[in-house]
Parts: C-alpha cells; sequence; structure tokens
C-alpha cells in the first residue's frame, strides 16, 4: 500500500526504516507524551508489528517519505482500537503519528493525516476515525483540529498507564465521514 501527497509518500516499511525509527523512538523531545523514550530493541519490535499489521490488512502506521531526499521521517496511518482496549468508543479505527522532531511546524503530519482520512473514509468506508492523546498532549491536539477532528469531552486514564502516572488522563477526538466531506470539500 502507498499513499501520497504533494510532498510525502505514505508506504510499507522497509528494513532501512528502522534505525531512523530506533532514533526517533529514543528522542526525548519525540517522546515527552509516551511513557518513556524506546531502547533499539524496543522500537525493532514496534516497527516489525507495524510492518506486519500493514502486510496483513494491507493498511495500518504506514512509514512516512519525504519526497524530495527519500528520507524517513516517521510514521503517519491507521490502526484499530479493539472492543476490550479500556478505550471509550470502541471498537475504533485510530489515527496516529510520530514524527522526528526535525519535521515539526511544517505542516507535514496534517498533510499526512489528511490522506490517512481520505483512505479511511473512501476505501475502508469507516463511518468515523479517533485520535486520543495524553491531555497535555497540545501539539498532537493541534494536528487532530487541523484535520477536521472534535474534542469528544470524553477524557479516560489510559488503561497501559499506572494511576498516577502523569500521562494517564487522556482526550479523545472524532471525525465523522460527514464532518470530514464537509472540510474536504
Amino acid at each position: 500500500m502507498m499513499l501520497e501527497t504533494s510532498r510525502l509518500l505514505l508506504r510499507q516499511w522497509k528494513d532501512e526504516d528502522y534505525l531512523p525509527f530506533a532514533a526517533l523512538n529514543a528522542d526525548a523531545e519525540v517522546m515527552r507524551y509516551f511513557p518513556e523514550p524506546l531502547s533499539r530493541s524496543k522500537s525493532d519490535e514496534l516497527g516489525s508489528r507495524i510492518r506486519s499489521l500493514i502486510s496483513e490488512r494491507g493498511w495500518g502506521f504506514l512509514a512516512v517519505e519525504l519526497k524530495s531526499t527519500g528520507q524517513f521521517m516517521g510514521f503517519v496511518g491507521l490502526h484499530t482500537q479493539e472492543e476490550n482496549s479500556g478505550i471509550p468508543d470502541v471498537p475504533f479505527i485510530e489515527i496516529g503519528w510520530r514524527l522526528a522532531s526535525e519535521f515539526w511546524g511544517m505542516g507535514y503530519a496534517p498533510e499526512a493525516a489528511e490522506k490517512a482520512l481520505q483512505y479511511a473514509f473512501e476505501d475502508l468506508d469507516t463511518p468515523s476515525v479517533y485520535a486520543f492523546t495524553a491531555l497535555d498532549n497540545l501539539p498532537s491536539q493541534r494536528v487532530m483540529v487541523k484535520i477536521g477532528m472534535v474534542n469528544s469531552h470524553n477524557d479516560f486514564d489510559h488503561p497501559k498507564l499506572p494511576k498516577g502516572h502523569p500521562l494517564e488522563r487522556h482526550c479523545l477526538y472524532k471525525i465523522t465521514r460527514e464532518q470530514w466531506l464537509a472540510t474536504s470539500e
């Protein structure tokens, strides 16, 4: 699977993506809204899991490549949250992103996310797409708003974080097909 924007390729992962992905996941700034930076082995495990899911179902968190240089930037794409995940409103399709900090502030995340939303609504025919993040993660929430998502005001404690963890509280954003159609025309 491959999606394309004017500046970006969203594609299946390659072996050579793992090293820059590990650097991204080890970056304390990139990972400040996650429980901890990832070791090389944990990053490789995550990359392999993402890659396998794309192979199995044909879509997922796609590697993002800058077309002008071929450089791996991170990932943007779709994932499923299943009924037993402990997250409100499940099951649903989630949109998510993680880009290396050198690519922040240039509109790449919204550009790629808009393409992923298009795929979700046009190809997967899903009625809605969700995103969630720690309450403090205002940069991701800004991307959510830029792509037309709306805060559901259904905050929750992330089920994989221990009680009292500083990132425990999460917000849940949503966009419906109708909202997407209204913003994409």
